[in-house]
């Protein structure tokens, strides 16, 4: 009821500064027991998991984006989240591109962005988890190369970022799939992904993976994500934002990439492109177009072990989480599951 209210006052401002206020009422919340939703969003037993050596007490995590200095991630466990993905931090800090950079497609349930890897960098992030400390729940971290980094020395930037975080989290991910910073999905090739994971475990022992785009043919992702497999990533992330604006009516001119429902097949159809490839062989996360527990029970039944959303959040509110938990155990009960780890796969694997 109070994110209704709240709603017409948060979407007469600028997306940037609403999503601001967002972060903002999460710090106000926690300190508010009536407010927060902890309870009700929380997920049952029924939908824990173990993964990454963690349990995860539910399987829906908060995309990178949303958090990008770990301002609020700590909170996370308020709206109902299993996991929390930081970033994009880059190694220098970064202001992205010129404002007003993300915008909302209402009828669409979408949005636009073209923010660019704004963030505080690498010291900034580091700092911020030391003081932090471990968190209730499951840490991703998201890394990106500078815009500004030349690209026969973006391979250093990613190797920088994992010695600097490689003992902070849970597990990294790549990024080299976000269409707002100038020549980072030419870094989608073999050439580069394969000496990337190669050298991976000289700074890491935690899980990498590889976060990919939606534009791409998805016979050209599959056996670009099975290389990296190969050369030693633990998993795929599918999929970014895509470029094609066409996908809303009304797209704002000066490109950028839609996340949400318009969304939604794109991703899936990519990621389960994927999973016919790599279920089995590598940890499969999905987000794009989430928005629904169906929709989540959906990419698990097809090799997701985690799903992922955000912009889902900004047009339902933040007892989405909770209606989402309900949903998936409404899934388990109508197909005969128990719990959510039997149903990872199910459409791969013909006895389940």
């Amino acid at each position: 009821m109070l994110y209704r209210l709240a709603r017409p006052f948060l979407f007469s401002l600028d997306a940037e500064r609403a999503h601001g206020a967002g972060k903002f009422a999460l710090q106000i919340a926690r300190w508010a027991p009536g407010l927060a939703w902890r309870n009700g969003n929380a997920p049952s037993e029924r939908l824990a998991l173990d993964l990454f050596s963690r349990t995860f007490a539910g399987p829906i995590g908060l995309a990178a984006g949303f958090d990008k200095d770990a301002e609020v991630a700590h909170l996370m466990p308020m709206l109902g989240f299993g996991f929390v993905e930081v970033g994009t931090v880059t190694p220098q800090p970064q202001q992205g591109n010129p404002r007003p950079r993300i915008f909302r497609h209402p009828e669409e349930k979408s949005l636009q962005n073209r923010l660019g890897f704004n963030n505080a960098g690498l010291a900034a992030l580091e700092g911020r988890l030391d003081e932090l400390g471990p968190l209730p729940i499951p840490l991703g971290i998201n890394i990106g190369k500078n815009k500004d980094t030349p690209a026969d020395q973006s391979l250093d930037d990613y190797r920088r970022l994992l010695a600097a975080f490689g003992q902070r989290c849970d597990y990294l991910v790549v990024n080299v799939s976000s269409p707002n910073t100038p020549g980072l999905r030419d870094l989608q090739t073999e050439e580069f992904l394969r000496p990337l994971f190669e050298s991976a475990r000289e700074f890491t022992d935690r899980p990498v993976l590889v976060k990919i785009a939606p534009d791409m043919e998805p016979a050209r992702a599959v056996d670009l994500c099975a290389a990296a497999v190969e050369a030693g990533a633990a998993g795929v992330v599918a999929t970014n934002t895509t470029a094609d604006l066409d996908r809303v009516p009304e797209p704002v001119p000066g490109g950028g990439g839609l996340s949400g429902r318009v969304l939604t097949e794109l991703s899936f159809e990519m990621f389960e492109a994927l999973a016919k490839e790599l279920f089995g062989k590598a940890t499969l996360i999905s987000v794009g177009g989430i928005g629904s527990g169906r929709e989540a029970y959906r990419r698990i039944r097809a090799g997701a072990s985690l799903v992922q959303l955000y912009t889902a959040l900004v047009f339902k509110g933040p007892d989405l989480l909770g209606r989402m938990h309900r949903e998936l155990e409404e899934c388990l009960d109508e197909d005969g599951f128990e719990n959510l780890t039997e149903v990872i796969g199910a459409d791969r694997n013909p006895s389940k």
